[in-house]
Parts: C-alpha cells; sequence; structure tokens
C-alpha cells in the first residue's frame, strides 16, 4: 500500500446561503438554467457502456409539472442480468488494483465535486428533488465530499489494523472483497447516499449493482458521469433502472449475490432480508445485509424547557426538506402546561415560512417529491381532520396544480394511538 495518508481534508468551501449578488450563486443559476434547456436521454450503464432499451419514462421536476428534465430508458431482468455479470468480470481486476490505486478514483470524484461538479450535481438535485439552495449544498456537496474523502482515510485506517505477532512469527490479516456482487439500492432524498452506498463497497474492492430510487434518476445519472471522469473502470458500479419488484427479485435470487447496501423503507428492507433468508440455500456465500430504514422520530419535551427553543427545533426538525428524511421529527409530547407557548410560538414561526419552488432561495418549504407521496401525506391531513380529538394548529392545505406542495401541518391529538401518532407519514 502507498505510504500516503489519506486524510481527509476538510470541505472548507461550503457555500450553503449562495449570498445574493456572490458569484457562487451566478455560477449554480447559471448551470441550472443551462441544465433546465436541455433534455437528457438517460441510459442504463452497464460494463461501461451505454444501454438505451427505447422503453422510456419521461422525468419532471416534482416542483413544476410544466418541466420536463427527460427520459429514462427502464431496464427489466435482461438488464439486471447483464449489470450481474458486468460486476463479476470486472472483479478480479478492481480486487487486485492496489487500494492506493481504487482509493485515488473517489478522492479524485471528491475533488471535481468540490470544483465546477458542485454546480452541477446541486443544480440536478434541485430539479429532481425539489431541495433548495441550502438543502442540496449541504447534501450532494458537502456531504457527499465529505463521504468520498473520509472513506478512503477510513478504508485506510481498516487495511493498516494488523494482528500482533510474537518473537519468531509474523501474523498478517488479508482484507478481501466480499465472494460476488454487491447491491446498492439508494433513496431519492438524499444525493450524498445514492453516492456513498454504492462507492463506499466499491472503494474496498467489491463490484456493485447499483438501482436509485426511480424519482432521483436524473441525479444518478450524474452521478455515473461523475465517478466515470474520475476514471472509475467499466463494470465495477453498474446502474440499472426498472420496476423495484422486478429487480428485486432478479437479483435477490441469484447465487452470487454477496451483499445488500441498502436505504429506504421499513418494510422493504423487511421484505428483502425475508426473501434473502427464504434463498439463502441458494447463495454461494451469505449474503451481508446493510440497511438504514425510516420511522417515526419524536421529540419528548421537559416542563423545564424554553417554549421558543422548542418551536424551533420543531419547525426545522419537521419540515427542512419537507419532512422527507428519516431524521425528521414526526410526532411530539409536549406538557400541557407548557403546550400553550409552544403553541404560539411554533405558529408565529410557520406564519412566516414560504412555500413555493426551489429556484426561490426565499421559499424555506418546497415540494414533496412525487404523486404518490403528495397523495400520502394528503390522505393522512385529510383523515386527522376527521377524527374527533384532533385539532388543526397550523397547515392542513395543499395544492397540486403546479406543483407537489403541502402547507407545514401540525396537528394536535390528545389521543396517543390516533393515526398520525402511530403510523409512518
Amino acid at each position: 500500500m502507498n505510504s500516503r495518508s489519506f486524510v481527509p481534508t476538510p470541505v472548507n468551501e461550503p457555500i450553503l446561503s449562495y449570498a445574493p449578488g456572490s458569484p457562487e450563486r451566478a455560477k449554480f443559476f447559471a448551470r441550472l438554467n443551462e441544465m433546465k434547456s436541455k433534455k437528457v436521454d438517460i441510459p442504463l450503464y452497464i460494463g461501461g457502456e451505454e444501454i438505451r432499451t427505447g422503453k422510456k419514462l419521461e422525468i419532471r421536476s416534482p416542483y413544476d409539472h410544466e418541466q420536463v428534465l427527460g427520459k429514462v430508458h427502464m431496464g427489466g431482468p435482461a438488464e439486471v442480468k447483464k449489470a450481474i455479470a458486468a460486476a463479476l468480470k470486472a472483479k478480479k481486476d478492481w480486487a487486485r488494483m492496489p487500494f492506493s490505486a481504487r482509493a485515488a478514483i473517489f478522492l479524485k470524484a471528491a475533488d471535481l465535486l468540490a470544483g465546477d461538479w458542485r454546480w452541477t450535481i446541486n443544480a440536478a438535485t434541485m430539479l429532481c428533488q425539489s431541495k433548495n439552495l441550502y438543502q442540496a449544498e449541504i447534501d450532494s456537496a458537502c456531504e457527499l465530499i465529505d463521504f468520498l474523502r473520509f472513506n478512503a482515510h477510513f478504508a485506510e485506517n481498516i487495511y493498516a489494523e494488523q494482528p500482533n505477532s510474537s518473537r519468531g512469527m509474523w501474523n498478517r490479516l488479508e482484507y478481501r472483497p466480499l465472494e460476488g456482487f454487491i447491491w446498492a439500492v439508494t433513496p431519492f432524498n438524499f444525493t450524498a447516499i445514492a453516492g456513498n452506498l454504492p462507492t463506499a463497497p466499491a472503494l474496498m474492492g467489491n463490484t456493485v449493482v447499483w438501482k436509485p430510487a426511480t424519482s432521483a434518476l436524473y441525479t444518478a445519472h450524474f452521478l455515473m458521469k461523475l465517478f466515470q471522469e474520475a476514471g472509475l473502470p467499466p463494470g465495477v458500479i453498474n446502474l440499472v433502472t426498472g420496476s423495484a419488484g422486478e429487480i428485486s427479485d432478479a437479483i435477490l435470487a441469484h447465487p452470487d449475490l454477496a451483499g445488500v447496501h441498502f436505504t429506504g423503507s421499513t418494510p422493504v428492507f423487511h421484505s428483502m432480508w425475508k426473501t434473502v433468508g427464504d434463498n439463502i440455500a441458494k447463495y454461494k456465500t451469505y449474503p451481508r445485509l446493510v440497511g438504514e430504514t425510516g420511522g417515526k422520530d419524536f421529540v419528548l419535551v421537559h416542563e423545564s424547557a424554553d417554549a421558543d427553543v422548542v418551536a424551533t427545533a420543531l419547525v426545522r426538525g419537521a419540515f427542512e426538506y419537507q419532512g422527507q428524511k428519516c431524521s425528521a421529527a414526526s410526532r411530539a409530547y409536549i406538557p400541557a402546561n407548557l403546550w400553550p407557548k409552544v403553541r404560539k410560538s411554533l405558529k408565529d414561526m410557520l406564519a412566516t415560512v414560504e412555500v413555493g419552488s426551489p429556484e426561490d432561495p426565499g421559499n424555506f418549504v418546497n415540494s414533496i417529491i412525487d404523486k404518490r407521496a403528495y397523495e400520502s401525506i394528503v390522505k393522512y391531513i385529510d383523515a386527522a381532520k376527521k377524527v374527533k380529538g384532533n385539532k388543526i394548529v397550523f397547515g392542513g392545505t395543499y395544492d397540486a396544480t403546479k406543483g407537489y406542495f403541502i402547507t407545514p401541518t401540525v396537528i394536535e391529538s390528545s389521543d396517543p394511538k390516533s393515526l398520525t401518532m402511530c403510523e409512518e407519514v
């Protein structure tokens, strides 16, 4: 291994607010407008080749139904089979490549992303996932850069961990990639996670079949272009598209499945785990499953808390990126003697929150990711209005005329077993 130590360089250039009149804001909006003017034709990436099936799905911005971003070619079991074969073919040379050479590729990707690629990936995240300037910057630029740099650093530390050797003997531990391919399944809500889940196992010598969320394929396309420019060899990461069920069935039944790297819903991961268990006798090895899933995060407020601080935490925790995070605050338990003050402060703050297009930096809340998510949330709001004992403290309105917009909604409930207090919304 190269003697160089991969100490991560802090991302000391976060733009964060893109101050009005700044050159950074000008560069971002120039790239955004350039990308809006083009319609991309998104292929599958298999073995370094761009595969176009002709079965296309149109992609539109969730905050502007009239903004067509392009079309993506949808794959199926045949393309999954090709992707697995490409990953297995690339595995031998990739695993034998010195760690320093593999790390150099992802460190190069981080440097590219800290440069001119920053505007492209941030703009894609805004157009495709409706993240405003602040949310896009801290996610698709800062966090993904940190993932790529810190992963190389942590991987080097792992390789450096060797057992003690007594006098007259030499104990040596060799770290090898898993026997087979890795399936990376990534969510829509974080571009950084979409970039991290396929690249982290690849850094350790594994080859990957990557299935991004359909609602984030536009951004995933540009991530693949970034990795290719950084020097990623063909077949190391293979991006597939298509029906989640068809792809899942084909991959989870394959005997060379070595691992699953997943972020998404709890029911989906439960289903994957069960299927792997049912298929365990088919595999050449025992697949490793690594998953992060969502849930109902809660805030438990003590009676000594400052009401204004609680309200601020609730607004930011619940409604940043429209609450579409596994870390979002979904419910709060507040002492009755403190609730009147918290409620007033909460309503006052939410009254100042602007809802609209992420292209307007003044809008704190933007659109929901897609029609299915929008309709699911609306269903819960409408149901809550009909439940005795529930009270809409703020919001409760929605409009999908131009984009999938929902006003930040706070529901007061006296029943801890009510629908919105129990189910994942």
